[in-house]
């Protein structure tokens, strides 16, 4: 099936210093191995006038100072800190002035941003969705954007994760479960 570029988003998530950087704090090699496929989705949706969308994951230093059970700091070590060089996307992407950049405190990258706001706004309806973790913020964020009854399209061959088995997982669970899945080959723009 096609994608019409003017309902259409490309969402790039959390494709950071932290994670995609050999210096990076939760640096996955295959996440830093995803900045090609995932310049190639951003590429084919520029190249198609779809809107593009970074997410990125920060933590003020405080943030999880009086969690009562979500602390990602506790359970990650601290990554992403607010105004570091580990928060900033990968010089390797190709970001414009004219995509839309959102900062997100969590997992989902709908949780309290502007991201769903954006995409109203844009009339967006479909979601081709790539970036890391591929068990984490990607699934996440694809869940989420199903139960807002955005169509979530998850990219399986742009995707970052720490183990094939995160991928896999939830490639199949993303399949299943709240939308669908496609490769950077089958992505088609009428």
């Amino acid at each position: 099936m096609a994608y019409d570029p003017e309902s259409t988003a490309v969402i790039v998530v959390d494709m950071q210093n932290g994670f995609c950087h050999p210096d990076g704090s939760l640096y996955a090699p295959a996440s830093e191995e995803a900045i090609d496929p995932v310049n190639e989705v951003i590429q084919a949706g520029r190249d198609a006038g779809a809107s593009i969308v970074f997410t990125r994951d920060v933590h003020p230093p405080e943030q999880f100072d009086d969690a009562h059970y979500y602390d990602e700091f506790e359970r990650w070590g601290e990554h992403v800190v607010e105004g570091t060089w580990d928060a900033e996307l990968v010089d390797d992407l190709d970001v414009r002035d004219e995509d839309h950049v959102v900062v997100k405190h969590t997992y989902d990258a709908f949780y309290r941003t502007d991201l769903e706001g954006h995409l109203d706004t844009h009339g967006i309806d479909d979601l081709l969705i790539c970036g890391t973790l591929a068990n984490v913020c990607v699934l996440h964020t694809a869940g989420s954007a199903g139960l807002r009854d955005y169509r979530p399209v998850v990219v399986q061959d742009a995707l970052g994760f720490i183990e094939e088995g995160h991928r896999e997982y939830a490639v199949e669970h993303a399949d299943w479960l709240f939308g669908e899945t496609t490769d950077r080959a089958d992505i088609e723009f009428q």
